[in-house]
């Protein structure tokens, strides 16, 4: 059993030029932490020096525990290991870029968000933002996977190694790139000492944008390409179209001064979108309707578990390269009572809610166990579901009148263990919001939405 300090290893989450951080557990209490060891690729040691390093990632370990805000992960621990410092933080498996599919190529199309969500997502990051610039700190790295998710859907800012005080000069040689390709604003890549709270801002922009569209804004160093939002999503208007082009202004002069400024002009969007949306919900108009995705008829569905490797998973379980259905079934839902569903289509009857809180693969075994136990409404053979049966309840994302339709399943739970294992330590489940399927390790804190068929 290996351990770092008195937190016992259970696996590595990363690996940068600077260290790793590994998720780890603490003994007898057995909480689940990140922790982030200084542990320096030789070229970056090289190029910076190991007391530059050290300085640096102090600096990210200090800034972090001295910021209470909802929006910005805590950081409670600072220690030293075989001569290397670390500092352990709180652990939340997912973050918005994972959410999104940002896995392989950053210029691909991601997985979109829906246009509410967006809005909130955008206001919490601006919110922890806010506190950051307000404490004279510049994040200088914010993009979707420097946002982790809770269960709870609460944004977490993460990942203040390139972070700066006020007026502080940059710690690196004049080489070195500060923030990430497609996110970091223009002038950061030319001078980053000289950088203020608007390069951030540009940062949310970009990640605004790609909610709304699954696009980058720009894929080179120029407006060239450019496209405004509203001709990518039939959803928007020309509201966000003035909205994101302040956002996004090349010139850092151009753009909303403060994250409180872009706040209170993401607020006055909010409201008129919702108004845009009543009267579209109240007056139907059946012409701007997207396209329907491909859907098919339902089948028999696999009930029994199965464990297979992620080259195998995607094909098995018919989805397409964003991990989503490559089609969708026609369901023909009926409520039994205020927790019973049934899918006629499939033959399926699910639980309407589920657990009221996440719970670990183990522990979501025993929430079943005494569904069964006390037979549930009238069930006994209640289990967890596996992928196929779970990819059944998932439709694409809502767009136009879609929007209207009030969801039938509860909606806080949102990411939903399966039956099905990807090894000895982790499982799949479905995110039901992005209609996406994803993998975690067993002590992921997701729900579980029981379901029952004939003959399982």
């Amino acid at each position: 059993m290996k351990t770092i300090g008195r937190y016992i290893i259970e696996g590595l989450l990363g690996r940068g030029g600077m260290g790793r951080v590994f998720k780890v557990r603490l003994p007898v209490i057995d909480k689940i932490a990140a922790l982030k060891l200084l542990d320096p690729d030789p070229l970056v040691t090289e190029l910076m020096g190991i007391e530059k390093l050290r300085n640096l990632f102090t600096h990210e370990a200090v800034t972090m525990a001295g910021l209470n805000h909802p929006n910005i992960v805590s950081v409670y621990d600072y220690d030293e290991h075989d001569g290397k410092p670390f500092f352990v933080m709180d652990y939340y498996p997912n973050n918005l870029g994972t959410m999104m599919g940002e896995f392989y190529t950053l210029e691909a199309p991601s997985r979109p968000i829906r246009v509410d969500k967006t809005l909130d997502y955008t206001r919490q990051i601006l919110d922890g933002l806010d506190c950051l610039h307000d404490a004279g700190i510049l994040h200088r790295d914010i993009k979707p996977f420097n946002v982790l998710v809770t269960a709870r859907d609460t944004l977490k800012i993460c990942d203040f190694g390139l972070s700066k005080i006020r007026n502080e000069a940059f710690a690196g040689p004049s080489n070195l790139n500060v923030g990430s390709p497609y996110y970091a604003a223009p002038e950061q890549a030319a001078d980053p000492d000289h950088v203020d709270a608007r390069s951030d801002l540009f940062s949310v922009a970009v990640m605004c944008y790609r909610m709304l569209t699954s696009r980058l804004p720009y894929l080179h160093d120029s407006e060239e390409g450019y496209r405004p939002p509203s001709r990518l999503n039939p959803d928007l208007d020309e509201r966000w179209d003035e909205f994101l082009a302040r956002a996004l202004a090349r010139r850092p002069e151009d753009r909303f001064a403060t994250a409180a400024a872009m706040q209170s002009a993401l607020f006055k969007l909010r409201q008129h979108w919702q108004e845009q949306k009543e009267k579209s919900c109240a007056y139907p108009d059946l012409r701007l309707q997207p396209h329907p995705a491909p859907r098919r008829t339902a089948s028999s569905r696999r009930h029994f578990p199965v464990k297979l490797r992620t080259r195998q998973a995607a094909a098995r379980f018919e989805l397409d390269h964003l991990w989503q259905p490559k089609s969708y079934i026609h369901n023909d839902l009926i409520q039994y009572s205020d927790d019973i569903v049934e899918d006629r289509a499939t033959g399926l009857i699910w639980q309407k809610t589920g657990s009221a809180y996440p719970r670990n693969w183990q522990e979501a075994h025993l929430y079943v166990h005494r569904l069964k136990e006390n037979t549930h409404g009238g069930i006994q053979n209640w289990r967890i579901p596996t992928i196929d049966e779970l990819v059944t309840l998932l439709t694409p994302i809502p767009q136009g009148n879609a929007l209207c339709i009030e969801p039938l399943f509860g909606v806080t739970q949102r990411w939903i263990w399966s039956i099905d294992r990807r090894s000895y330590v982790s499982a799949y489940y479905v995110d039901m919001e992005l209609g996406f399927v994803g993998w975690q390790d067993f002590s992921a804190p997701y729900y579980v939405r029981a379901v029952s068929s004939p003959g399982s």
